[in-house]
Formats: C-alpha cells, structure tokens, sequence
C-alpha cells in the first residue's frame, strides 16, 4: 500500500493481526522492505508487522538528495501517523538500525522498545570518504557498479562461496535502488552523530551484531552507551545479520519483543 507521510509517498506492507502490537521494520541502505521477509513471516502470528522502504528506496519516493537523518526520523513519525499508530516497537538494520536510536532520543513517546541491529553510533571523517567515493561510483556507473563491491562489505567471504539465494536477493534490490536513493542515504550516513544523547535513552534496547560485521565496534559502543541496553552477538555473520542467521536473529528479537 501507499501511504502519503513528510511530503512523500512510501510503500508498507501491513500484516498480522488487527489490535496486536505494532512492530515496525526499517530496512539498510540499498534494500527494501522484502529484506525483513523472514522476519515479517515469524513475527505476524505474534505482532501487527509493518515495514516500510526508507525514503530513496524500494517502492517509496525518492527525491532529490541529500536525505538527513533528521528526515529519517521524521519519515517513520510521520508513517506511523498516517497508519494512525500511536506507538510502536521498532526493529531496524544498518541505516534502519541507526534511524531507531534517533527515534529513541527524540520520539521516546512513540516507542515501545527498540531493536537496533549492525549499525553504529556516529559517522566518521574515514566512512565519510568512503560514502563520498561510493557516490561517485553510483554517478559516475551506476547501481550496478556498486553490487560486487558491496556483497563482500555485507557478508563473509565463507557466506558468500554458499552462493546462498538471499545473495541474490541482495543484488536485486542493490540494482532496483534509486540512484538518488542512495546517494541520499549515503549523504545521511556520511554526517551523523549520535552519541551525546545516548545516555538518556529511557526505550528499553536490544542491540544486534554479526561478529563478522565492520560494525560491531560501534554496535558494542552503542550497547555500552544505551542505560540497560541489552547485547545479542551473532556468531560468524556479517552486516545484514537478519539474512544470514535468521532463525537466530528472529528468536532474539521475539523473545526481546514478548518479555515482560
């Protein structure tokens, strides 16, 4: 479905049963909302699942970068708004992931609790060269230029020699991502920082990190950052670790979701 919010159009897809709580899902830079449909599938018998792409991405509006995340945040407000959802858990990966300890800083009220997976704290002066020459890549080729570059960022090269399906899974929606989308994205992950306020975040927090991932420094960081916040390390996977160790992945967040 189509829902108008912060000046755009997003795709969501609504599943799971009506009077449930609400989680809602936010996808990584370069996927879509298809990238949590194992998550969606275990979840709906327990939850009212939303997930929605982020702003550039999917089948949601992409404008003209660059994209903050200030309208990240703003994004998911704004779509729970027009769903008419005063509160909600939240699960996000990545950029998703970062987006989620925004909404805990600024949006605590709207929060159940938060799962925030693979993603770090704040950019950095080095990730902020990279993202600036991943942008030029994307202007200069295309999407299609950043997909081997990027699968063995995302996962180990152990994973990656499986040839599992997912794989190619992730290179279609690398491929089907917007250029703008990206670069909007990439623009948001280039200047951000979150770690002034991590000290008053009052959302009850799970993190989750592939031991594999670049990102689990500043996973752990965010973990000893967040009051209570609570750690799951997810042996051997990479950054997107919900495609690579699902089962385990969708058990810590049930279990983190459903407990008292």
């Amino acid at each position: 479905m189509k829902v108008q919010a912060n000046g755009i159009s997003f795709n969501v897809q609504v599943e799971g049963p009506e009077g449930a709580a609400v989680v809602i899902f936010s996808n990584s830079l370069m996927t879509s909302l298809a990238m949590w449909d194992e998550q969606a599938a275990a979840l709906k018998k327990f939850f009212r699942v939303v997930r929605y792409d982020q702003r550039g991405h999917g089948g949601t509006d992409a404008p003209k970068p660059p994209y903050s995340f200030t309208q990240l945040i703003d994004d998911v407000v704004a779509v729970l708004d027009a769903l008419e959802i005063r509160r909600a858990h939240f699960v996000g990966i990545s950029m998703g992931g970062a987006t989620g300890i925004g909404l805990a800083q600024r949006y605590a009220s709207r929060l159940g609790k938060l799962v925030a997976c693979d993603c770090p704290a704040a950019s950095t002066p080095a990730g902020a060269q990279q993202w600036a020459e991943r942008i030029q890549l994307a202007k200069e080729k295309g999407m299609e230029a950043l997909i081997e570059a990027t699968i063995p960022r995302w996962f180990p090269p152990e994973f990656v020699s499986t040839k599992n399906p997912v794989l190619d899974k992730v290179r279609g929606m690398i491929r089907a991502t917007p250029k703008d989308g990206f670069i909007g994205g990439a623009n948001a992950l280039s200047d951000f920082d979150f770690k002034p306020g991590l000290g008053a975040i009052k959302t009850p927090t799970l993190m989750i990190g592939g031991t594999k991932d670049a990102a689990m420094a500043g996973v752990k960081f965010l973990h000893s950052g967040i009051p209570g916040a609570k750690l799951v390390e997810l042996e051997g996977a990479g950054h997107l670790s919900n495609l690579e160790k699902p089962a385990e992945f969708n058990n810590a967040v049930k279990d983190f979701l459903l407990s008292a």
